[in-house]
């Protein structure tokens, strides 16, 4: 093998080598920004649960109490 064909072989393997750190930081941008969205997504599933339960135990109450104040009139 020649000089220049060992100089453009580990230059190919240079720039894959760049190309795959690259590709890399990329992949882990992409699952940092997952990460986020997956992060806020339960905080809104905490806050609509909480949410519903708060609905369900005001119904349950009002309906509890509903009869004995139609009672009394």
């Amino acid at each position: 093998m020649s000089d220049d064909q060992i100089i453009s072989l580990l230059t190919e393997i240079r720039d894959l080598q760049k190309q795959h750190v690259e590709n890399y930081k990329n992949a882990l941008q992409n699952q940092r920004e997952s990460i986020e969205f997956q992060k806020s997504f339960v905080a809104r599933q905490r806050k609509l649960v909480f949410l519903v339960i708060v609905i369900v135990i005001v119904t349950f109450t009002v309906m509890a109490l509903l009869p004995q104040f139609l009672g009394h009139r």
